[in-house]
């Protein structure tokens, strides 16, 4: 129970050590003898679309019927 209770209280530290900057980066307090300040770059991500040319096979489809014996149920009152 102890060591849970020391890994949230860290956890809850080192989450409440991050802050952003105005340009997007992330700067982080470590936990060292005092603290030290990194800066992160976070990287940017451009989300777009593509086409792409595919080639696939042409499948012809022939339609056919089948005779089916399918069972009957007849209730009597």
């Amino acid at each position: 129970m102890g060591k849970l209770l020391v890994v949230a209280a860290l956890l809850a530290v080192s989450v409440t050590a991050c802050k952003k900057t105005e340009s997007g980066d992330l700067e982080v307090e470590k936990p060292v003898v005092g603290t030290v300040t990194d800066t992160l770059n976070v990287p940017s991500v451009e989300v777009g679309t593509d086409t792409a040319h595919v080639t696939v096979p042409k499948v012809e489809i022939s339609k056919d019927t089948a005779n089916i014996k399918v069972p009957t149920v007849k209730v009597k009152r």
